[in-house]
């Protein structure tokens, strides 16, 4: 045998459940509680050591996407982790008697036990360190088994029906499924290093200026322009206050980064961190409430904004959003801009053409609803083509570029999460295809569990 060919390894089945979840962000967590709390037995695996994805391990410091300006629309799921996360900071509950709809911040280790214990509460098993490799599919559009790699070696694990939440699309694009990914010539949006900043001194930070870009007195505008800072380029420096003295940032790009490139992203995550360095510096050498301030973490995952999006029974598009259309089989409403953040060379001429410029552009690419407007997101967008017994939920469902600018934060990822999640639990007890999924049960599990659905 030539010394390039390895010899065939057996691989062991561990165990076989009714739905697997591959993948414990936002989506995951609420796919892996909805199945099992239908009396699915699940297994939600997890590549790192916590559930969260970008709330915890990727350290993005608030929620956003949870109201219309008018109502909190993303609930069910989501709604129990606004609450939990209200319950247990004291600056959120002193902001929401202000402001009901203010966006909630994120204490990351507060919010991993609370998915911690959402999950494992309805009773799903959960594994960590346990990285999806490979997808064993039939030869008739079923997955048979997930490989999946953890310290114990390869194994298998088999279910009935599968959820990929993986952000990435993997399972189902691994498995066959047709997916579009960034834009045609490939090019995706850039990442975000976040980073939490500590012994801020908020009494001078309320003095001003403001940190965000908007203020034209931010000290990001003169770290733009030093050469003190060569890796801070832009001016996104987006933060919200997570804990006394304590700030969360996503701030900064970093640009070319493909999540589904080990190369690319290992490139990527040594550059945030030297980017991280020079934001704190530069807030410490340009604005006094950073004089005693110190990084105290950098997520152990890059934010990623875009890689594949799986093509389902439907495609949500950006004619759905500007139209504010509903569904029949709608499983979730939405009302989050077109969040599609730029590339370099135009970001760069928005800088240099000012602020107002910027706020311009900005509501020009976001396209905001008004007051009480919103969309609907079709169970149809969670059933990939040419899959029989697979559901995607997330970041990675079916959505043309601009509407994956919208329904890719995390308050909609745990809405259409849980959708998938029942929809699997349904699929596996009935023994039926996942795309005959009764809908209309589906959307009335999802209302007695709280969800906002107004259409008929």
């Amino acid at each position: 045998m030539p010394e390039h060919e390895l010899k065939p390894r057996r691989i062991p089945l561990i165990d076989t459940y009714d739905v697997i979840v591959a993948g414990g962000g936002p989506a995951g967590c609420a796919a892996a509680t909805a199945a099992a709390r239908e009396g699915a037995r699940t297994l939600l695996l997890e590549s790192d050591s916590a559930l969260g994805g970008m709330g915890t391990l990727g350290l993005v410091p608030w929620f956003c996407g949870y109201h219309d300006r008018e109502k909190i629309i993303a609930r069910g799921l989501a709604m129990h982790v606004h609450d939990r996360l209200r319950e247990n900071m004291p600056h959120f509950a002193e902001w929401l008697a202000k402001n009901p709809l203010h966006d909630p911040p994120i204490d990351p280790e507060l919010l991993k036990r609370i998915y911690d214990d959402m999950v494992t509460g309805a009773g799903a098993d959960v594994l960590f360190m346990s990285r999806l490799t490979a997808v064993e599919k039939s030869a008739d559009d079923e997955v048979e088994a997930l490989i999946v790699a953890s310290k114990a070696g390869l194994r298998a694990y088999r279910a009935k029906v599968y959820v990929d939440c993986t952000g990435d699309g993997d399972l189902a694009a691994w498995a066959g499924a047709p997916f579009e990914k960034g834009m045609e010539d490939g090019a995706m949006q850039p990442g975000t290093h976040c980073f939490v900043i500590a012994n801020i001194d908020e009494e001078a930070l309320a003095k001003g200026p403001r940190i965000h870009f908007y203020d034209p007195g931010s000290p990001i505008h003169e770290a733009i322009k030093s050469p003190k800072y060569p890796d801070i380029i832009d001016p996104h420096t987006c933060n919200m206050k997570i804990g006394p003295g304590v700030f969360g940032f996503n701030t900064g790009h970093v640009y070319g980064v493909d999540n589904t490139s080990p190369e690319s992203l290992s490139k990527a995550l040594l550059h945030g961190r030297k980017m991280t360095a020079q934001y704190r510096q530069a807030f410490a050498d340009l604005h006094p409430a950073f004089k005693n301030a110190f990084l105290a973490a950098t997520g152990s995952q890059l934010g990623i904004r875009e890689t594949r999006r799986i093509t389902g029974d439907y495609k949500i598009t950006v004619d759905d959003y500007l139209a504010r259309r509903s569904f029949p089989d709608e499983i979730c409403r939405n009302a989050y801009g077109i969040d599609v953040h730029g590339q370099k060379n135009r970001i760069g001429a928005l800088t240099n053409a000012g602020i107002d410029a910027f706020k311009k552009a900005n509501e020009e690419l976001t396209r905001p609803y008004g007051p009480g407007e919103s969309f609907g997101v079709p169970y149809r967008c969670l059933t990939p083509k040419g899959l029989k017994n697979v559901l995607v939920g997330g970041r990675c469902i079916s959505a043309d570029r601009q509407a994956n600018g919208s329904i890719r934060i995390m308050a909609c990822c745990l809405n259409t999460g849980e959708a998938a999640g029942i929809g699997a639990a349904m699929a596996a007890k009935d023994a039926c295809d996942a795309h005959a999924v009764n809908t209309d049960e589906l959307r009335a599990k999802l209302r007695a569990f709280g969800a906002y659905l107004p259409t008929a």
